[in-house]
């Protein structure tokens, strides 16, 4: 009785052993092939965008060279000449940047001898380290000149040529300018480091075309860029020539020239009105003994044929007075 117990219960044990044995397994299996389908729907995912990605490449590939080419433009384009980005990291602080100015000035003077002025305006340039760049002498009459130069000299020794050219003689007139320019030379730098950058861009994108197509649009592109360049370039090289020199005008005049009398004159007075009635009769002398020179041939002329005339008539009023008395005496009877 025991004994069929004992293996009823061992039974049963080994049954229990049994299903919990095949319920692990099936847990097992289940898992793995989560596993696996995880992986697979990876690599399904990973595998389609594979093939859109392929898709996209036929697609770009299959575009037309009309299309690429406006693409290479455009792209190229979009690199403005000035463009924000690249023109902020190129230009330099204001506060780090030196300062730069223009300077003009306009001198009148009035000195004993024009061309020792002229020689020593000259002198005065040169020795500062400037130059004349224009000169402009005209003699009035034969006792008058006047002389117009245009004098470039360094800034730093501006006011010093400035003073010494005053001094030559009697100033008449004097105005002096400056203007700061400091921003637009800078602003003018920017830009031109700015286009270098972009026209080096437009010739390593030529390197790199395949196409006619893209090779034209490039080439139009570099035409552009390298124009403006080249106006940039212009407008520093005049900047730096006006900020380096200054320019100094200079007009010198003599003492008793027309202009200077014209404008020192006062309103005229007894002796002026009598001068101007003097030099009126005088004139009038003048013009009438012109007009009797002018005229003497003709009445001397008229004079002689009046006195010819009157010659001939009184020969022959003479010739026909003794005709008349011998016809009266015919006339008469004898006695």
């Amino acid at each position: 009785m025991d004994g069929e117990s004992k293996s009823g219960r061992s039974f049963v044990r080994a049954r229990a052993a049994l299903a919990a044995g095949t319920l692990g397994l099936l847990l097992a299996l289940g898992g793995c092939g989560a596993g696996d389908a995880s992986d697979g729907a990876k690599a399904a995912d990973g595998k389609y965008a594979g093939s859109e990605g392929h898709a996209d490449l036929r697609d770009g590939a299959g575009s037309s060279d009309e299309e690429r080419a406006g693409d290479v433009a455009a792209s190229a384009a979009a690199e403005e000449p000035d463009g924000k980005g690249a023109g902020n990291k190129a230009a330099p602080k204001p506060g780090a940047a030196a300062s730069h100015v223009i300077r003009t000035a306009t001198l009148s003077v009035e000195v004993k001898s024009v061309p020792k002025a002229v020689a020593a305006a000259r002198g005065a340039a040169e020795g500062a380290g400037g130059l004349v760049a224009s000169e402009n002498t005209e003699r009035l009459d034969d006792a008058y000149e006047t002389s117009h130069l245009v004098l470039r000299v360094p800034q730093e020794r501006f006011q010093e040529v400035l003073r010494e050219l005053s001094g030559s003689g009697k100033l008449l007139s004097r105005t002096s300018n400056a203007k700061d320019v400091t921003d637009q030379v800078v602003d003018v730098d920017s830009r031109i480091s700015t286009q270098r950058a972009s026209v080096a861009r437009v010739r390593e994108l030529m390197d790199k075309a395949e196409k006619i197509s893209d090779v034209v649009a490039l080439e139009g592109e570099l035409s552009s860029r390298q124009s403006d360049l080249e106006s940039l370039l212009a407008q520093q090289a005049s900047l730096k020539d006006r900020t380096s020199l200054a320019t100094i005008t200079l007009d010198l005049t003599p003492p008793d020239a027309p202009g200077n009398d014209g404008e020192k004159e006062d309103d005229p007075g007894f002796l002026d009105a009598v001068g101007g009635g003097w030099d009126a009769f005088v004139t009038v002398l003048r013009w009438i003994a012109v007009a009797f020179g002018a005229a003497f041939p003709f009445l001397v002329t008229a004079a002689v044929a009046v006195l010819v005339w009157r010659v001939l008539r009184r020969r022959g009023a003479a010739g026909r007075a003794p005709a008349a008395p011998r016809k009266e005496a015919e006339d008469t009877p004898a006695p």
